[in-house]
């Protein structure tokens, strides 16, 4: 099922093509960076109370796994441990 007609979504990818490659990464990465400041805002909007590490630490759980945001967490208390010389 589609939601987007196919002579619209043709016209879309030739537009996409004729864009050069460094115009296409530059469009990647903006998207890519509107999505993560959509998707951490949405997070602490639904997480009032938390602070900054904890709602990047949730940010990364939901979209990277526990596994990953368990290790980060880690992490982040073993380098908050460390003297200052050490950091």
């Amino acid at each position: 099922m589609q939601d987007t007609n196919p002579k619209v979504e043709d016209v879309l990818i030739n537009l996409i093509r004729q864009k050069s490659i460094p115009e296409r990464l530059a469009q990647t990465e903006s998207l890519t960076s509107l999505v993560i400041r959509l998707s951490k805002r949405a997070i602490a909007r639904n997480n009032i109370g938390k602070d900054k590490r904890e709602l990047d630490l949730l940010f990364i759980k939901l979209h990277y796994g526990e596994e990953l945001a368990g290790k980060v967490r880690k992490y982040l208390k073993n380098i908050s441990n460390l003297p200052a010389a050490e950091k």
